[in-house]
């Protein structure tokens, strides 16, 4: 089972995806993946993007490096990803209800970052959510090859609970 929550830079997914967690791991899930935090810096600078990890027991991995002003490269750490990605690995094979991945991206798109831990999680059975932007979709869309549902915000709670506890 593959959900997704569609988003933009107007509607951004992150702190939905991270109160989701913290609500259902609360409630007992055993979680897998990552979610987002962005650590504001004032209006000068560019946020700095944190990764934590679930199942981890609250391990963060700040992801985002800091170019200087003006700079316009991309800030994304892809080592600190990885590493990311490899926390998140060790989590779901100790066994988790539900893998959260903070958004299927440019990375997963290029078949990178978390995209083959979404893959492994769907073969094992354990259901996903995830969030997407448009400009990904349709890489997104032949990597689920018509397997993902699209679910709101208000819709992604009900969805991982129903997922989670149905057989694998």
């Amino acid at each position: 089972m593959l959900a997704y929550l569609i988003h933009d830079d107007a509607d951004n997914a992150a702190p939905a995806l991270a109160a989701l967690a913290c609500g259902l791991a609360a409630q007992g899930l055993r979680l897998a993946g990552a979610v987002q935090h962005s650590l504001d810096r004032g209006p000068d600078c560019a946020c700095d993007i944190v990764l934590e990890v679930l199942g981890t027991g609250g391990t963060r991995v700040a992801i985002s490096q800091s170019l200087g002003a003006g700079s316009t490269g991309c800030r994304l750490d892809s080592d600190a990803l990885e590493r990311a990605v490899g926390l998140a690995e060790a989590a779901l094979a100790q066994g988790a209800d539900l893998l959260i991945v903070n958004k299927f991206g440019k990375q997963e798109a290029a078949g990178r970052g978390f995209r083959a831990l979404i893959a492994r999680a769907l073969i094992g059975g354990v259901p996903v959510l995830t969030a997407v932007a448009p400009a990904q979709m349709p890489a997104f869309q032949a990597f689920a090859d018509g397997l993902a549902t699209p679910v709101t915000a208000a819709e992604a709670r009900a969805w991982c609970l129903r997922a989670a506890r149905a057989p694998a």
